[in-house]
């Protein structure tokens, strides 16, 4: 099954670029927006904090803190492993999942799924600028279907480091990592004329096309 958005003219000059969506003004704090990213996208699994400061890129007491509010709002609940008798656990003996069981809980995650729009169309966005982009399809984790190859399939011409500022910083903002592939017009043409296998297990997954300026052409 395909989605697919309407491409708009590439945007030239800063005025034309929409104001990119920031979580942080919905959720009143990054490291809290980044962190409930985490767990509402993935309730079944557990963290220890300096785990969680390196997913996410934040100040550990910045971290410390924000889990804190959390437990105190009941949306995290706090585990410790065994420790020597009469001792204080430290950071990485206690790790924390999400309480599935909280009032908040499916609220929130529906909340997050759709904040998650906003920021692919910031991924989008900030990938078309930067280069010369004729294609670009979401998969794989965006459309929930961990059958697909790779999450996200960019064609056109953008640089290697740029890309991978641009997916850092949304893997970030994500709360994971996102496989991409980046692939110029003339490879992705030629794969698709001899159906190369790695690409129609892509073309033919669920998707959603948000740019498309090569449908003239195939």
């Amino acid at each position: 099954m395909t989605e697919q958005t309407k491409t708009p003219p590439k945007a030239k000059k800063a005025e034309d670029v929409v104001k990119a969506f920031q979580i942080e003004h919905l959720f009143g704090s990054k490291t809290r927006a980044r962190l409930l990213g985490v767990f509402l996208n993935h309730p079944e699994d557990a963290f220890f904090v300096r785990e969680l400061t390196r997913k996410i890129d934040a100040q550990l007491n910045s971290v410390r803190r924000e889990i804190e509010n959390l437990l105190d709002l009941g949306i995290l609940k706090e585990e410790e492993t065994k420790d020597v008798k009469g001792k204080k656990p430290a950071d990485n003996k206690k790790f924390y999942t999400a309480n599935t069981e909280c009032i908040l809980f499916e609220d929130l995650k529906s909340l997050m799924q759709k904040t998650q729009i906003l920021l692919n169309k910031n991924l989008v966005q900030e990938i078309d600028l930067k280069g010369e982009i004729d294609y670009v399809v979401l998969t794989g984790k965006f459309v929930r279907d961990p059958s697909a190859p790779v999450d996200l399939l960019i064609v056109g011409s953008i640089g290697q480091k740029p890309l991978q500022e641009i997916v850092g910083r949304f893997e970030q903002e994500l709360g994971d990592e996102v496989n991409f592939t980046l692939m110029p017009r003339d490879e992705f043409l030629y794969r698709k004329q001899i159906s190369d296998r790695f690409l129609f297990s892509v073309l033919e997954a669920q998707k959603v096309v948000m740019v498309d300026r090569l449908s003239e052409m195939v």
